[in-house]
């Protein structure tokens, strides 16, 4: 999954953690990886992060804060900042998306979209027809 705003591309790879689920508890719970790509000749810092996390039953939760994983990291021209976070559902299988509010060093704020993403398990029940 990737989206390009304002020359960042941001990267998405979400894997389901079957060893730290429990299905019969309904905990379902993954891991994604993010990679945030400067492909600006400016350096940009990101400052916060919001997400929107919807489950199978439609039920969205919301998480805001500053930084990601403790930190508001610089990322320079050419050059790209990965975390890996978690998420915890009561179904088998969910969505994700939300916004980063980066800051420029020419003094730019911009609201940088993290492109929608599936958190889908083996547990999920969906059936193709």
């Amino acid at each position: 999954y990737k989206k390009k705003t304002k020359n960042l591309e941001i990267a998405v790879t979400p894997h389901f953690l079957e060893q730290q689920s429990d299905p019969e508890r309904s905990l379902f719970v993954w891991a994604y990886h993010i990679v945030i790509t400067n492909r600006d000749h400016e350096r940009w810092k990101l400052t916060s992060r919001y997400w929107e996390i919807t489950d199978a039953h439609g039920l969205t939760q919301t998480v805001e804060g500053e930084g990601v994983v403790g930190e508001q990291p610089l990322i320079h021209p050419g050059t790209s900042f990965e975390y890996t976070s978690g998420v915890p559902l009561k179904t088998p299988c969910g969505m994700m998306t939300g916004h980063y509010i980066m800051l420029c060093s020419n003094g730019e704020q911009a609201k940088i979209g993290i492109p929608l993403f599936s958190l889908d398990s083996p547990f999920d029940k969906r059936q193709a027809n």
